[in-house]
């Protein structure tokens, strides 16, 4: 049988074009794939804080937003189920936990809430706009600003399945959480390619937390035993341990986010001090929204003027309320109702947390009193932003 002899020469253009032609298709075809760099769609944020910072405060500054599918404190179902471990054993249940919720999975709730469930089986579920408005709900609309009782009574029977079902509807996932005391739980989270995570760190002065959660003893108990790992027994905290771990841990976080930080975390971290917020709100507030991704609506500027501008601190029985009061006083109020012995003792077990985020110690009754006094430092240029931040340095 006769053989045919291809010079070698076409043989390399033939391989030659074959390679080309390949290459090509791969590439047309890597176009339509999902690159691993790209973001998701959605943008995560997560509100980090402690109790009586302000936080239901700042959460609503969000959830009211159109944009946003807010949730607040989901992981009280994990508390309130596993109430006898502490909260370092808690942390990865609850980490787990907010990262289905930011994934839009509400499976996750299975194992605290196993039994068929409406709405209004959510903690806190009213206070999340979302969950009052279509698709969640059709008693509002998405630019309305909701109310919490209206919501309770319009709302409250609609099926937990609308819960997921709004979720995937909207462009922002935000989260409001007060149960991580560690920066570094977070990290599986913000190393994460499903999720684009951001976190907003709230703090506020612990002599006006103290203050505010003197409000609040009873309905704290049963968390500051978490916090103490008291295996489930109920803490008053007269002694102020609770508030000693909450400021040490705000003092881990924000350390951990500004002193020689992995760069993941890089234009992911934004510190809000509370009593900057209540004294510029439009200022502060488009700072978190640019920080989000978000732009601030007409009708949430005229929203927030009216809820910082209203008359007196509010009542004792509104403490877990956002109702319009003078947030300004709100802030002071401490000055004027806590026992000088008191501050000192708060002084003694926050004083590296009130050092840190920029406030003054009192030395005497009369400085407390003396309300032409600022305690509260000027935000320093490079703060509480990444503006200055040098991986080298």
């Amino acid at each position: 049988m006769a053989r045919i002899r291809i010079p070698s020469i076409i043989v390399i253009l033939l391989v030659t074009v074959q390679t080309g032609f390949l290459l090509f298709m791969y590439a047309r075809y890597s176009s339509f794939m999902p690159q691993s760099e790209e973001k998701p769609s959605q943008v995560h944020i997560l509100i980090l804080s402690s109790w009586r910072s302000g936080s239901s405060f700042v959460g609503q500054l969000f959830s009211q937003h159109p944009s946003v599918f807010y949730l607040m404190e989901p992981a009280w179902h994990v508390w309130v189920t596993m109430y006898q471990n502490s909260a370092k054993v808690l942390h990865m249940a609850v980490r787990d936990l907010v990262r289905s919720v930011f994934l839009c999975d509400m499976s996750v709730f299975d194992a605290y809430m196993p039994w068929k469930r409406n709405l209004s089986d959510l903690f806190q579920w009213a206070v999340s706009r979302a969950l009052c408005s279509a698709p969640a709900c059709d008693s509002f609309q998405r630019t309305d600003i909701t109310n919490e009782m209206a919501c309770k009574t319009l709302c409250g029977r609609y099926p937990f399945s609308k819960v997921e079902e709004a979720c995937k509807t909207y462009s922002h996932v935000v989260i409001k959480e007060v149960r991580f005391f560690d920066l570094k739980v977070l990290y599986p989270l913000l190393t994460d390619p499903s999720l684009n995570l951001k976190i907003i760190h709230l703090v506020r002065d612990p002599r006006a937390v103290v203050k505010s959660r003197e409000q609040s003893v009873k309905a704290l108990a049963r968390d500051n035993g978490i916090v103490l790992s008291t295996n489930g027994t109920k803490v008053e905290d007269g002694k102020y341990k609770v508030m000693q771990e909450i400021c040490r841990s705000h003092v881990q976080i924000y350390e951990t986010a500004t002193r020689k930080p992995p760069n993941f975390l890089k234009n992911r971290y934004l510190m809000i001090r509370f009593e900057d917020l209540v004294r510029d709100p439009l200022s502060e507030i488009s700072e978190m929204y640019k920080f989000a991704d978000l732009s601030l609506t007409p009708m949430l500027k005229s929203w927030i003027y009216n809820i910082t501008h209203g008359q007196g601190p509010g009542k004792k029985k509104e403490a877990f309320k956002i109702t319009s009061r003078d947030a300004v006083s709100v802030s002071q109020a401490w000055r004027n109702i806590l026992s000088f012995q008191k501050i000192k003792k708060i002084q003694e077990v926050c004083k590296g947390a009130i050092n840190m985020l920029g406030y003054l110690l009192v030395d005497s009754e009369k400085e407390q009193k003396d309300l032409s006094l600022d305690l509260v430092l000027p935000r320093r240029q490079n703060q509480f932003s990444w503006s200055s931040f040098n991986p080298e340095h």
